[in-house]
């Protein structure tokens, strides 16, 4: 997928968000990502001691403080380990059910090439939300185009824990803590 269809993504994925979609799958009026029916039935989940995201999740990454787990049968399995998110322009995207739907241990970039003109390396790729956004092995030092940047351990932890359909929470722990205390 090409950048300018990645883009077009994000914006109506972020344009979903602001409004909300209702079970019908209608577009319902609310004040932000946080008060959409997915984000308030997590909110009715309890959470993973010591993380943000709930016990229905596989893998949780919190984008404030940088950070990631696994989760298995709602307690912390791995982690937490630091990770590098998106940058400016190209921010990871934040929800509370994205899927695992793709691996691959030796990925490649279809769209970034690295320092030698080479299509950039992604090793331990696990594909979780639309536009090729994944956990994988890279430069931490360096923010991401959007996916989940790991060290090699860690990037290789995720890929051999995580399976296809394992759901993927992404968010921001404040954001978090205030939508449950209701402000």
């Amino acid at each position: 997928m090409g950048y300018r269809q990645r883009r077009v993504g994000a914006l109506v994925a972020g344009m979903v968000a602001v409004i909300g979609v209702g079970l019908a799958g209608t577009a319902v009026a609310a004040t932000g990502p946080e008060s959409s029916t997915v984000a308030q039935e997590a909110h009715a989940e309890a959470l993973v001691p010591g993380t943000p995201c709930t016990v229905s999740t596989r893998a949780c990454v919190d984008l404030e403080s940088q950070r990631a787990w696994l989760i298995t049968d709602g307690a912390v399995s791995y982690g937490p380990v630091p990770i590098a998110s998106g940058g400016a322009g190209q921010e990871t995207p934040s929800g509370h059910s994205f899927r695992v739907y793709r691996k691959s241990a030796d990925h490649k970039s279809g769209e970034f090439t690295g320092p030698d003109g080479q299509p950039a390396p992604m090793p331990w790729s696990v594909f979780f939300a639309d536009g090729g956004v994944a956990f994988h092995g890279g430069d931490r030092d360096r923010a991401s185009a959007g996916c989940v940047k790991l060290d090699p351990g860690p990037a290789q932890t995720f890929f051999n824990d995580l399976v296809e359909g394992d759901k993927v929470q992404v968010v921001d722990a404040s954001v978090e803590q205030k939508a449950r205390a209701g402000s």
